[in-house]
């Protein structure tokens, strides 16, 4: 019997490259974070539809250097899996986005337990992305990647590439064998044994709206890989109307009862004048599959369109807590919903303990930076929701800074934010960063030199962003014009875009005196 429905997606909001694993009676997702930190969020299920954040697999600097990355740079594309009695994650460092280069290194840290100590990283390879371990039957274990060719006039997704690890050793060994090319865009890939046959599901067409996932098959492990003749096991490039998108990068996983089930991602755009725009970014969704009697695998149901509601395994639900909206800062470690920049905040930069119930930040550098900011965020979990928080700051100069954010990358986010006007004080308006084209929108602009408090308010409604203020909370004003949330978003820019929508509170001081920002408590409502 069905435990129950699955609703699609089981992780809303910026949760894309899920990898997912199974030990004993429990499954493990993990996905991308590219430039955020702590790396690679870790959520953790009894029965596939209650899904619960443990914590983060690389969080702690050793593990990732993400100074100077670009936006949609960083950790690309996990893969976990259990074996031998321990945890194993690959994971790609990418730091050059775009073309005709992509300096990627790849590497693997172990844990004899999903919470860690994560080992130090061990250097694997840097000829491409999307690396995942295989651990075959036999005991040995084999990495797969993508290979990139940077090549004018060369297909730089250039096949897929197998080479032998020795983990008593550490070390990759004998001669990496490219196991299949196509002509199509592949990527993503991650092999499976069963009833003889080695499987290689890929990801194929880009992480777009021609996204989709193919697989393939061979008696042998290093091919030669015939491909599935049915085409597509999953896409949405031809259901333009479909209420998932961009479906495709997945992985599979066997319950104890024989079910199969694949994670894989998908986003749901908004209708805009512009098109359609995917404010949330790629989110984590789970289908059903099985096997066919000629060994193929197929969508429970048929076709190859994802659904919003698929059964749950056999089994007893297993409900797990709902996440708070509000965050009273009354810890003195800061919750692992939350997320910095590139770098993790220090003590220097940023406190619970200074002022008990408050979280301080102080203010480093400015929000184009790539290196050091003093910037706290969480992904928007949908599109109709609300983030609200409470600041108290006492800016001198023009160069210090304060407030809420709503971020999609450098180039592009819209700031509420209190600084300091020669003969005004304390004054209250919105910078923004449109495609990187600063601007100051110096009409709105408030003077809240009297005001206490600053209470902070964004609401997302769909495409529409809106800002407002007030001194005590329950006198609010508008602060400037409607904007278009649409623009943080994958679809807007001329850039690569990897990532999603985020709202959270930042401080900068450009002048270098790191003064503080202490916010009371972050509420973030869907509505």
């Amino acid at each position: 019997m069905s435990a129950g429905q699955i609703h699609n997606p089981v992780l809303p909001g910026f949760h894309p490259d899920p990898s997912i694993a199974r030990a004993g009676d429990h499954y493990y997702l993990a996905t991308s974070t590219f430039e955020w930190f702590p790396g690679v969020p870790l959520h953790r299920s009894a029965d596939l539809v209650n899904w619960e954040l443990i914590g983060h697999a690389l969080d702690r600097p050793d593990l990732i250097d993400l100074r100077g990355v670009p936006d949609s740079g960083g950790v690309w594309a996990p893969s976990l899996s259990y074996a031998d009695g321990q945890w194993w994650l690959i994971y790609s460092i990418v730091r050059t986005v775009g073309a005709p280069y992509k300096d990627v290194d790849n590497y693997l840290v172990t844990a004899p337990g999903i919470e860690g100590p994560w080992s130090e990283p061990v250097f694997l390879n840097s000829s491409g992305f999307d690396p995942s371990l295989f651990h075959d039957e036999d005991g040995r274990k084999w990495l797969v990647n993508l290979q990139w060719d940077h090549r004018a006039g060369r297909q730089a997704f250039a096949g897929i590439v197998l080479q032998e690890y020795d983990a008593k050793k550490q070390v990759l060994v004998g001669q990496p064998c490219n196991i299949l090319r196509h002509d199509e865009l592949i990527e993503g890939p991650n092999l499976y044994r069963r009833d003889g046959w080695y499987y290689l599901m890929l990801a194929e067409g880009g992480t777009g709206w021609n996204h989709g996932i193919l697989m393939a098959r061979s008696r042998a492990l290093t091919g030669p890989y015939e491909l599935d003749p049915r085409g597509s096991l999953l896409t949405t490039r031809d259901d333009p109307e479909g209420p998932l998108r961009k479906a495709g990068h997945g992985e599979l996983v066997e319950t104890p009862d024989g079910e199969w089930f694949l994670a894989h991602l998908a986003s749901r755009p908004v209708d805009t004048p512009d098109g359609p725009r995917c404010i949330l970014g790629r989110e984590t969704c789970l289908q059903r599959v099985g096997w066919t009697d000629d060994g193929w695998l197929r969508l429970v149901g048929g076709g190859n369109k994802p659904l919003t509601e698929v059964a749950g395994p056999r089994g007893a639900l297993h409900p797990v807590p709902e996440p708070p909206a509000r965050d009273d800062f009354g810890s003195l470690a800061l919750d692992p919903s939350w997320s910095t920049l590139r770098v993790p905040l220090g003590p220097d930069r940023l406190t619970l303990a200074e002022r008990p119930g408050w979280l301080r930040l102080r203010g480093r550098q400015s929000s184009h930076s790539a290196f050091q900011q003093s910037l706290v965020a969480k992904p928007l979990r949908s599109v109709r929701c609300e983030a609200t928080t409470v600041l108290d700051f006492h800016p001198s100069h023009f160069s210090q800074m304060a407030g809420l954010i709503c971020w999609y990358d450098t180039t592009t986010h819209f700031y509420l934010r209190v600084t300091h006007e020669e003969g005004r004080g304390r004054v209250l308006g919105i910078d923004l960063t449109d495609d990187g084209a600063y601007q100051e929108l110096t009409s709105c602009a408030v003077p809240v030199d009297d005001w206490p408090l600053v209470h902070l308010r964004a609401r997302f409604q769909g495409a529409e962003l809106r800002f407002s203020a007030s001194p005590d909370g329950t006198d609010w004003q508008r602060i400037g014009p409607v904007l278009d949330a649409g623009k943080l978003s994958d679809d807007y820019g001329a850039r690569l875009r990897f990532t999603g929508a985020f709202v959270g509170v930042c401080a900068q001081d450009l002048g270098g005196t790191s003064a503080p920002a202490d916010f009371d408590w972050f509420e973030l409502r869907d509505r």
